[in-house]
This record gives C-alpha cells, structure tokens and sequence, in this order.
C-alpha cells in the first residue's frame, strides 16, 4: 500500500457519526494524528458555548483523546477517565499509582498510555480493564504515538521502545544519549523523535535502527510535526527550526529573543502557517517557507498548551488559565473563557466538541456557534 493508501485508511477508520447524524472525525491522540500536525478535521467556530464540566478528581497536564462519542483523560492523581462526549458521564475509572502527565493515545480498542513510574499501559477502551503493561526504567512523560500494529513510546530511561499493540511484546528498544521527553512523531515508515540530547532522530520502524539524525546541539521537550518534507520543531532554548523530513537536514533556524524563552509546546502546521506556544507567553506564527514571524499573541502566562488548528481559527490554552480563540491570519483574540487552573493539556477537537482538562481538576466541553 502506498503511503497515500495508508493515510486514507487512517482517515477512514476515525470518521464517526455525531450529534444529528452528522459525520465527525475522531481526535485518538495528543495532537490528532501521527504526524503531529494539530490540525482538526472538524470545524468549531467561536464564540464557543460550555456545554458541560466534569470532574477528574486531579489537576490535568494531559491532552483528551475523542473516540467513537467517548472522551479519554488522565490525572496527575493517578486516574486515567473515561466520559461520554455527549454529557461528561463516567463510563469507567483505572487508577495507577503515579500520575499521568502523558496524553493517551486510542486505536483498536485500547487506550495506551505512559505513568510517572515508568509503566506503559494497554487499557481496554470499553471496560476500562488492563490488557497489558510494560515497565521501563524511568518515568514516562511522553505520549505514545501509533503505526500498523505497533505503539511507540519515550522513556526518561534514555530509550524509545516498540510494543506489539496486540500482546504488548518488546519489538525493540533504541538508546539515545539522554531522555525521550517529547511525543515521538510517525510518517510512513519512519518514527521521528526529537530529544535531550541534542539530535532529532528519523528510526526505522521495523527495525529499530536509526536511519538519519541532524545534531543541533538543542534540548527538545516539544514533539515534532512533520508536513510534507517538513519537520517542524522547537527547543527548550526558544530555538525554532525546520528541518527536511528525508534526511533530518536543517533548513532554516529562528531565535525567539524575548526573556524565558522555552518551548515545550507541539507546532500546529497547515499550508505556510507554523503556530508555536512559548514559556515566554507568546503564541507565535511563524512561515514554513523560511522561518519568518507573521504574527504574535501575548498572553498573561507561560504557553505550555500545544496550539491547535481548526478551519481559520487557532485554540490554545495558557498557564494563566486561560483557552484562547485566535484568528489565524492575524492573532487577534476572538474569544476567551478562563478556567480556574493552568491549562497545559492542548485541545482536543471532534464533531463540534472541543474538549480540554485543566489543572483546576476539571474537563470542560465546548461546543461551536451555530449548534
């Protein structure tokens, strides 16, 4: 099957029927889809309306998954949820014993996702029951990322492991030279990871070995987004870069000047738009062509939120509490609403839904004008 193939079938599987017999598409992991991009399928216009609040019984650092009407979330408290889309009613609860910062990643009826104790789990999608779990040697703040029966998933123990989604078998580790902060990225045959030691890898996903790695000398806590030949991709520096998907060349770089300049928040990538989130409280739109800033939007708090696209309009949160609505040919605000917590998770879009947690312990759903 040719990569177009497989991206087609990867699109079919996640079309749903929502609210009024409506096609929607699922949002199964932290930035949609394997690529990283952040961009929805579905459109939700603002001004957005609140259509429900559930409590998860602890803060919220995690991206929801949306899933066949039901939405997917973990706690720093240990708890992994999940809650109907329709009205936030809990269908079943799994606890660990340490929390989950990671965002879980939904496919094949199971709910993968990684703990602070280094456990990776393989949780049942309907009953909530554990399937299968691995420990690593170090904590998981990564969000697994999928390919053809495969799950793949960073660990602070340096490594990035393959797991046989059906059994949870070990394929096969790769040592890099220090921690597997960010979510790993998946095009075609390739896992891309981006990590603390400086180097953006492209690994084989058969294999395991490591097909090329551009060294930048730059910790990268941000996952990847791959567009076409374009990895997009910023550094806990303020570094933003581009660099081709082939060979892990880097094509241009762009400093960020202003005072506390970090990223660890995904690049949302559509046409020649880049949208970034920085500690420094901006949200920055940079050209992909090369490099160059188009606009930026000051918020009150850091920007940890990974942005997210959905038709003309960019949705991101902020560590003041705050879910923004921005135009996205200028940054200007649209619409606000301000949550009682940092909002570190990142939307999470499906249908006319946009759901996103906050570390005030709450899940608010939204739905667009218009419905």
């Amino acid at each position: 099957m040719t990569r177009h193939g497989r991206r087609l079938v990867w699109i079919a599987a996640l079309i749903i029927i929502g609210e009024n017999g409506a096609l929607c598409v699922d949002w199964p992991m932290m930035r949609g889809r394997p690529d990283n991009r952040g961009v929805a399928a579905d459109l939700v216009r603002p001004p957005l309306r609140r259509v429900w609040t559930a409590e998860a019984g602890g803060p919220i650092e995690g991206t929801a998954a949306i899933v066949g009407g039901m939405v997917y979330v973990g706690t720093m408290n240990g708890q992994l949820h999940a809650l109907r889309l329709a009205d936030g009613k809990r269908r079943w609860t799994f606890r660990s014993t340490d929390a989950f910062s990671a965002s879980p990643s939904v496919v094949d009826g199971l709910v993968l996702i990684g703990d602070e104790g280094g456990r990776f789990y393989a949780i049942d999608a309907a009953t909530g029951k554990l399937r299968w779990k691995h420990e690593t040697e170090d904590r998981i703040l990564a969000s697994a990322a999928v390919a053809p029966g495969v799950a793949l998933v960073g660990s602070y123990d340096n490594r990035l492991y393959c797991f046989r989604r059906k059994d949870g078998k070990r394929l096969w580790t790769f040592k890099a030279d220090a921690q597997v902060h960010a979510t790993p990225c998946v095009v075609g045959s390739r896992v891309i990871i981006a990590g603390c030691d400086g180097k953006v890898r492209l690994i084989s996903i058969a294999t395991g070995r490591q097909i090329a790695a551009a060294r930048v000398d730059e910790n990268f806590g941000a996952p990847p987004a791959v567009s076409g030949n374009a990895i997009l991709v910023a550094s806990m520096s303020g570094l933003y870069m581009k660099l081709r998907a082939s060979d892990g060349r880097v094509l241009w770089k762009m400093q960020e000047k202003e005072s506390g300049a970090a990223v660890y928040a995904g690049a949302a990538v559509q046409g020649d738009a880049a949208l970034f989130g920085s500690r420094s409280g901006r949200v920055i739109r940079l050209r992909v062509s090369d490099g160059k800033p188009v606009w930026t939007f000051l918020t009150k708090g850091q920007v940890n939120s990974s942005p997210v696209i959905s038709g003309s309009t960019v949705y991101v949160g902020s560590d003041e509490g705050t879910l923004y609505a921005l135009a996205l040919t200028d940054g200007k605000q649209i619409w606000r609403f301000v949550t009682g917590g940092e909002i570190r998770a990142s939307p999470a879009i499906s249908g006319n839904r946009l759901v996103i947690g906050s570390s005030d312990g709450a899940i608010y759903c939204f739905s667009g004008a218009g419905r």
